[in-house]
């Protein structure tokens, strides 16, 4: 199944808005990574505090950085689309299900290559 003009356009919009929510999510991690090195003021009263707060700095940046490895999909997706390669599956060459690029539009292969893929990197 080919994807309809219609259909890219749609699609390019849901990676627009996503692209436009994920650079605001790094900006402002970014900010409150550069508010809480200046805020050197607060103190921490025990092993239980710094643990939280070592933790919390964890998930932080686990957070930041999953949000960066999207940023980076979907800005590949967009620039597939601009060179007329999207929606094709970078394993099989075949054509990414609809239901799937809406739901994924940033996906880089089908649902079946997908499923081996992630089986042969032990997910």
């Amino acid at each position: 199944m080919s994807l309809t003009r219609t259909d890219l356009t749609t699609l390019r919009e849901l990676l627009g808005a996503r692209l436009t929510e994920l650079q605001a999510e790094v900006r402002a991690a970014v900010q409150a990574q550069r508010e809480a090195v200046g805020d050197g003021g607060h103190e921490v009263s025990d092993r239980k505090d710094e643990a939280a707060l070592r933790l919390l700095a964890e998930v932080d940046g686990a957070q930041q950085q999953r949000d960066l490895d999207e940023l980076s999909e979907v800005e590949a997706a967009l620039h597939r689309l601009d060179l007329g390669t999207y929606g094709d599956c970078v394993d099989c060459r075949e054509p990414i299900s609809l239901p799937r690029l809406r739901v994924q539009p940033a996906a880089l292969r089908c649902a079946a290559c997908q499923t081996a893929h992630e089986h042969a990197s032990g997910r």
